[in-house]
């Protein structure tokens, strides 16, 4: 008798995705209680090569709107000087916080700003326009936490999440430690580096 083999991930429908000498992959962590985007995290990828890789992070370092507003001020700057660059981030998410931004600083960049930020090809939402709506995983879900997982990537961090995240950094607003701050970039830089895992899983499915 034949052994089963086990299931692996496959394409649904076509998928095409342009290539850019220049991919950001973008993520953003946020506290709903307090109400403010914390961090803007995008790892930077030259020519599709891993040993490029480059962290670069926007934290605002105090709970106010002078700081929040510098963060996001100082993303958008990074982002303008990268107008030919790839922008990949998993859901909808950084979208809509960043809509959120823009009406809380007008004065920083327009509404048309922002919804030219994200439009495709340029940004690539890899949940929803292509995880969603393309692929098929042997998984229980489909978080890019449990994707990049399966691909074989890991996280520094024993017990990675948003929550945890959102614990750190109220740590950090009430002790100020570095290594507070640092464990929060840890876990975000990895959350940047698992989507070019994912965004290579799904063009090698592609192939």
């Amino acid at each position: 008798m034949l052994k089963a083999l086990p299931p692996t991930p496959y394409l649904r429908v076509p998928v095409v995705l342009k290539v850019f000498t220049l991919e950001l992959f973008f993520d953003i962590e946020v506290d709903p209680l307090r109400d403010v985007c914390y961090l803007h995290g995008f790892v930077e990828r030259r020519n599709g090569d891993n040993a490029t890789e480059r962290f670069v992070p926007f934290f605002a370092e105090e709970v106010t709107p002078a700081a929040e507003r510098g963060a996001f001020a100082a993303a958008l700057d990074y982002l303008s000087l990268r107008a030919d660059a790839a922008i990949y981030y998993y859901s909808k998410y950084e979208r809509t916080i960043y809509r959120k931004l823009q009406q809380k600083y007008p004065d920083i960049c327009t509404p048309e700003d922002i919804e030219h930020l994200f439009e495709p090809p340029r940004a690539i939402d890899l949940y929803g326009d292509v995880v969603l709506k393309a692929t098929e995983w042997p998984t229980r879900d489909h978080s890019i936490k449990t994707l990049a997982k399966y691909l074989g990537f890991t996280w520094r961090d024993t017990h990675p999440s948003g929550a945890a995240s959102i614990q750190w950094f109220d740590h950090w607003c009430r002790e100020r430690k570095p290594e507070i701050r640092q464990r929060i970039f840890d876990y975000n830089e990895d959350d940047c580096r698992a989507t070019p895992v994912l965004l290579d899983g799904i063009r090698n499915l592609a192939a």
